[in-house]
């Protein structure tokens, strides 16, 4: 395709790239997987031998959500800016728009990544998936995040090479995606330096958080690894892209349809039918892009096989490519309303998940690693034997982590909804739990080789650096400057005369062939702006709907705010990670209302800040909990020691919150931040907090005295947060026993025991 000719400079402009910045990425990657892949493996264990879960900090609920943010933003995060300084300085040959900014994103990253390692721990948690970190945190991500954007954008804007390459596509639908979800899903309203309550709440809030955390999965962990597929798979293979026109078919309906897919997490629950169908709908046809992707990558090596045989990092790269092929083959099945039913709250999910960032994101990793290791430290792989032994025990690692626990999701999904021949649910909840033990072993295993194998990339990694030279030699090369004034356009066929009239059928064939793009990838800018458009359009389309229509949530006289004491209590239950084991939302499944009460409404969860649906069950679902097991020594027993009531359990013990005192003032705290952000609290309630959350606190501890049947050996426990806590258990689902009234604007709702609806939403 001919374009307008541009004027060439007289002079040839002179360029090196910053490739010490890449090196530090690279450093910092394998740094953090191994820390992020320890405690996967410690966790793992912990599943297995409560015994693990090693005192207040280091048990499963505090480092679960240590794992996830470990191995997604700072393995995954620090990989995909190592890929993006290293690859868009060549594609655009110019070095980054500003080195100072390149160290105050690299350094403000790893301050970011230590932060979370230490809060975490601490129990300082938003208590929502993938977005855990607090608000003080939050903003130094957002601040960083724009450091890392204009630093690429304006690296975009001084480049010299006019086209946009395929892997800066994806690039540039990261940097914009993650800014706008980031941002949005994480609006709260601090109430002290380490607590914070979402802006939003019950079912809206469970959407938005959806609406980030599958298209964190979609802009964080795919797009920007699609990227790197697209330059370092060439790259190391020697061929070209596949095909040039399947990659914009592939990029501009991923952009377009990942976005609306996030809903479909929620079927069965709360959250309007309406928006959990559009999800399943648009994650069905991300089928089809996904796998153009796909096969994009693996036909660019057709004829390279025998190299793919013989290279450990080709190996590394299709094994990649096969994983994302089968994880974004799986999501839409996932998604479809009959599988999500088995699959949802199971160790399906997990696998699914696992499958996606062991195989697909830690494989790509490793493989370009590998590539840039000779190139960055300008030395031979130490061992290059050890690449292809790195490869070997981290596919075994992968198959016997994900294989036991599809075995394990597949087991639970089924016992749960297994009955008699009475008609009676066959398993109670902690036999379906104890089943799985052998297989979390085995995933034990599998996790414990995948780390083994990063420790020998490590390693190696480590000894080629050693071989460095003692100064690096940093090429210089030249080009010239890009011309302002060049604008694209096409050319009419060849037969035409000048001046005449282009026919139709050539613009319509123009448009099919795309061959209009290859001129719209010279304008950064409206390329930016149409993918920007393409994000928020989507998000808007189902988010307005969602604030704006009331009849959606309709609401339930008898459900108030929780007391102070219960804030309090709510407030440790979501620091100590409960809601990673607990979920608190019954589906209207015949299994489950047998097993759990009555399902859950929608109008329940309009003041929980943020909502407690939870994602996965490893223990039973607390929805109704205040009215299947309101006896507060129980509770006590099990917080103590979770074998005294419940032999078999894998729980830990959460002996410490019969240790700790209570903060009273934590009280006024809740119910001033709750107040300020729509939770109808009486100015008599914001006032009287500590006094109200001490005498409730009181009931709880004379009610342990009555149902023990004497004060000994409960003296210690007055005044402890064990108390907050089981008066927030005590409370959950008891607002649904009293007479529902309805608000004249609202529709109706089934009262409780009347039959379930048949879809997710009531």
């Amino acid at each position: 395709m001919s374009q307008q000719p541009e004027t060439t400079p007289a002079t040839l402009e002179s360029f090196s790239y910053d490739d010490d910045i890449v090196r530090k990425f690279v450093f910092v990657t394998m740094l953090w997987g191994v820390v992020g892949m320890l405690v996967g493996v410690i966790i793992a264990v912990q599943l297995t031998m409560p015994s693990a879960n090693l005192g207040e900090f280091l048990s499963f609920g505090r480092l679960r959500p240590l794992h996830t943010n470990a191995v997604i933003f700072a393995f995954a995060g620090n990989a995909i800016f190592a890929a993006v300084y290293y690859s868009s300085q060549r594609l655009l040959k110019a070095r980054m728009f500003s080195d100072l900014l390149s160290r105050i994103h690299f350094w403000g990253w790893q301050l970011i990544i230590v932060a979370a390692a230490v809060s975490l721990p601490l129990g300082f948690t938003q208590g929502k998936e993938y977005a855990e970190l607090e608000w003080p945190i939050d903003i130094a991500v957002v601040l960083i995040w724009v450091v890392f954007a204009v630093n690429f954008f304006g690296t975009i804007a001084v480049r010299r090479e006019r086209h946009l390459y395929v892997a800066l596509w994806f690039y540039i639908a990261t940097v914009v995606a993650i800014a706008v979800l980031y941002i949005f899903n994480n609006l709260a309203m601090p109430a002290d330096w380490h607590r914070s309550y979402s802006i939003y709440a019950g079912s809206q809030d469970a959407f938005m958080q959806w609406w980030y955390g599958h298209n964190a999965v979609a802009f964080f962990l795919t797009t920007p690894f699609l990227g790197i597929m697209y330059y370092f798979l060439p790259k190391a293979a020697g061929r070209p892209v596949f095909s040039y026109r399947l990659s914009i078919v592939h990029f501009w309906s991923l952009v377009f349809i990942y976005i609306w897919a996030g809903p479909h997490h929620l079927h069965y629950t709360s959250l309007p039918d309406w928006a959990s169908t559009l999800g399943m709908l648009f994650s069905l046809m991300l089928w089809m892009p996904s796998w153009g992707g796909m096969i994009n990558g693996l036909l660019t090596l057709r004829g390279a096989w025998r190299r793919v045989a013989e290279d450990p990092i080709l190996k590394f790269f299709v094994v990649a490519i096969t994983f994302y092929g089968m994880t974004t083959f799986e999501g839409p099945l996932l998604s479809v309303k009959s599988v999500n039913a088995l699959s949802h709250y199971t160790d399906w999910t997990i696998a699914h998940v696992h499958a996606g960032t062991l195989g697909w994101v830690g494989f790509m990793i490793f493989g370009m690693v590998y590539w840039l290791a000779p190139r960055l430290f300008q030395a031979p792989i130490a061992k290059p034997s050890w690449v292809n032994l790195h490869f070997w025990i981290a596919t075994v690692g992968i198959i016997l982590y994900i294989i036991p626990i599809y075995a394990a999701g597949l087991t639970q999904g089924l016992m749960w909804r297994t009955f008699n021949s009475d008609g009676v649910l066959q398993y109670d909840f902690l036999s379906t739990v104890t089943k799985l033990t052998p297989l979390y072993w085995i995933r034990s295993i599998g996790g414990t080789l995948y780390l083994t194998a990063a420790l020998i990339g490590c390693s190696n990694l480590l000894m080629t650096w050693l071989r460095r030279p003692r100064v690096y030699d940093v090429p210089v090369y030249q080009a010239a400057r890009l011309s302002k004034s060049w604008r694209p356009h096409p050319s009419p066929p060849s037969s035409l005369p000048p001046n005449s009239v282009l026919p139709v059928g050539f613009a319509l064939d123009r448009f099919a062939r795309l061959r209009w793009h290859r001129g719209f990838e010279g304008l950064p800018l409206i390329f930016i702006v149409w993918v920007a458009i393409a994000i928020v359009v989507a998000s808007l389309f189902e988010i307005v709907p969602m604030f704006t229509i009331r009849s959606d949530i309709p609401r339930i006289s008898t459900v108030e705010p929780l007391t102070p004491l219960e804030c309090i209590g709510r407030d440790i239950y979501v620091s100590e990670g409960c809601v990673n084991c607990h979920s608190q939302m019954i589906r209207p499944l015949v299994a489950e209302t047998e097993r759990y009460g009555e399902y859950s409404k929608p109008g329940e969860s309009v003041f929980d800040h943020p909502f407690l649906w939870g994602s996965r069950r490893i223990g039973p679902d607390l929805a109704r909990e205040g009215v299947r097991n309101p006896s507060a020594l129980w509770h006590l027993r099990h917080f103590n020691n979770p074998v005294d009531t419940s032999p078999g359990s894998i729980m830990p013990r959460f002996a410490h919150l019969v240790d700790q005192p209570i903060d009273w003032s934590q009280a006024t705290q809740a119910v001033q931040t709750l107040h300020a952000i729509g939770v109808p609290y009486s100015p008599e309630t914001i006032a009287n907090a500590q006094d109200l959350a001490h005498a409730q606190a009181i009931k709880v501890f004379d009610q342990l005295i009555t149902e023990n049947g004497k004060p000994d050996g409960l003296e210690d426990v007055k005044d402890t947060k064990v108390l907050a806590v089981i008066a927030y258990l005590q409370r959950l689902g008891t607002d649904l026993n009293k007479p529902i009234a309805l608000s004249p604007a609202a529709p109706t709702v089934n009262a409780p025991g009347t039959a379930a609806p048949t879809g997710g939403s009531q």
